[in-house]
């Protein structure tokens, strides 16, 4: 079983190329690309992975900051659903990107937030 893998992949390598076996590096600048104001991105994660670097670079590239007040990461945690909702409706309104981390913690209150999205999605500011 342990040479299975590698002659396969061997295999496809040899007879369709090298892309068939190689995944290129996640890329979230193209991510961004195909989203829009009204399009939230969702991360389904390993353990141990943490996209918040990646969305602080990819944020900054943009002039998109804490510091400047148009970015905010929240963890999800007991107490934390109405400062999202809040949060929410205020970059929506003014323009600014929302991170939620541990959204799967928070399973009650998952409607609320998927309606809360559709609500901030149809008046979502683009910028």
């Amino acid at each position: 079983p342990d040479r299975l893998t590698f002659a396969l992949k061997k295999f496809i390598k040899e007879t369709m190329g090298e892309t068939f076996v190689t995944q290129p590096p996640y890329n979230m600048r193209a991510t961004y690309m195909e989203t829009s104001a009204s399009t939230p991105v969702f991360f389904v994660l390993f353990p141990g992975v943490d996209p918040t670097p990646w969305v602080e670079e990819l944020a900054l590239s943009f002039d998109v900051s804490a510091a400047r007040g148009n970015f905010v990461n929240i963890s999800m945690g007991q107490g934390q659903e109405k400062p999202a909702e809040d949060v929410l409706e205020r970059m929506s309104e003014q323009g600014g990107w929302v991170m939620l981390q541990n959204v799967h913690l928070m399973q009650s209150w998952l409607p609320t937030f998927e309606r809360k999205l559709e609500l901030c999605s149809e008046t979502a500011n683009p910028s």
